[in-house]
């Protein structure tokens, strides 16, 4: 309780005392008895009480989130210059009265749901889109008073400001700025740059009427039935021909994999012959020329040696044809005999 509410508190006790004292007065006096004091008790009563009445009435009380005008009731009227921050202030008693606006921010809600918006039930924003789409739009302003114009504020628009200005302004720059869009451009590509050209002008109009535009929220964009049905068939068609191409894509890779591992498995046979047939041309070139070797070092006596080291170890005699002589002598022997 400030303290001007507090001063009106005790004149209004101080008023009723004195009415209380005025009423045993008049009984006593229509009863022929004395009155004493109460005289003297209600002159002091009313003397207090118009004074504290006087002062409440001139001392004012702005909350630190207010501000104040202060208005003249008398005479030709007007309006102070300046308004009254938060704290205590002195204004005329019955001359001049104050008029209270919230210094705090503030938010003006257009929506389709009812009971969310500032308005009950469905005050979403009705848009027709350049390609001729009907759109439903909510939207947040967020402002405040500017506090070095709050006098003009109430000189223009008394407290009518957020019915007269935020709401027909708001709704007049979205309708305006979304008709120039078309309706895949709201929802998608250029909903920011729509939002931004609202918030701009939005901006100019709150600043030349005394008000500080704090923010633009353009909360979701609802479509008519008949174009939301056109667009879940539309995703669905998409979604289904974004399946097939995955199951075309699928079949092309594994037909892809399929040519890679038959290839490959050909490559591998390719490299074995290749291999086999390398092995088999070393080999046939080591033997080729092992025989080289051996036949350059064959001779008579050699071949005589070796095929004598070829029979049994015990034959002692081999008997020949007459006048054929098949074993020739040894190196380092006369003969061999019988």
């Amino acid at each position: 309780m400030n303290i001007s509410s507090l001063l009106q508190g005790i004149a209004s006790f101080a008023w009723i005392g004195f009415i209380g004292i005025l009423v045993t007065i008049s009984v006593r006096a229509s009863r022929k008895q004395a009155i004493g004091g109460l005289g003297t008790a209600a002159i002091v009563l009313v003397v207090v009480a118009l004074l504290l009445t006087t002062v409440g009435a001139g001392i004012v009380f702005i909350e630190p989130d207010e501000l104040a005008v202060v208005v003249t009731v008398l005479g030709e009227g007007g309006i102070r210059p300046d308004p009254l921050l938060s704290g205590l202030h002195w204004i005329i008693p019955f001359a001049e009265r104050v008029e209270r606006y919230p210094k705090v921010n503030q938010n003006y809600t257009m929506s389709s749901t009812p009971d969310e918006g500032s308005v009950s039930g469905d005050d979403s924003i009705q848009v027709r889109t350049k390609d001729g789409q009907q759109v439903y739009i909510d939207a947040t302003v967020l402002y405040a008073v500017d506090p070095n114009k709050v006098v003009q504020l109430y000189s223009t628009w008394r407290f009518e400001y957020e019915d007269q200005l935020v709401r027909t302004q708001a709704r007049g720059v979205i309708r305006e700025v979304a008709s120039q869009y078309g309706v895949e451009e709201i929802v998608s590509t250029k909903r920011a740059e729509m939002e931004q050209q609202i918030t701009d002008q939005l901006l100019e109009i709150f600043s030349e009427n005394n008000l500080i535009m704090r923010d633009f929220v353009l909360r979701n964009i609802r479509f008519s039935d008949e174009y939301a049905a056109a667009v879940e068939q539309k995703q669905i068609s998409e979604q289904q021909a974004q399946q097939a191409a995955f199951v075309v894509e699928q079949k092309k890779q594994e037909a892809e994999q399929a040519r890679q591992v038959a290839q490959g498995a050909a490559d591998a046979a390719v490299i074995a012959a290749k291999g086999e047939a390398e092995a088999l041309l070393i080999q046939a070139q080591a033997q080729a020329e092992a025989n080289l070797v051996i036949a350059q070092s064959l001779t008579p006596e050699l071949v005589q040696y070796q095929y004598v080291q070829k029979l049994a170890p015990n034959v002692q005699t081999i008997f020949i044809p007459s006048g054929n002589q098949f074993i020739l002598p040894l190196p380092g022997s006369a003969a061999i005999g019988q």
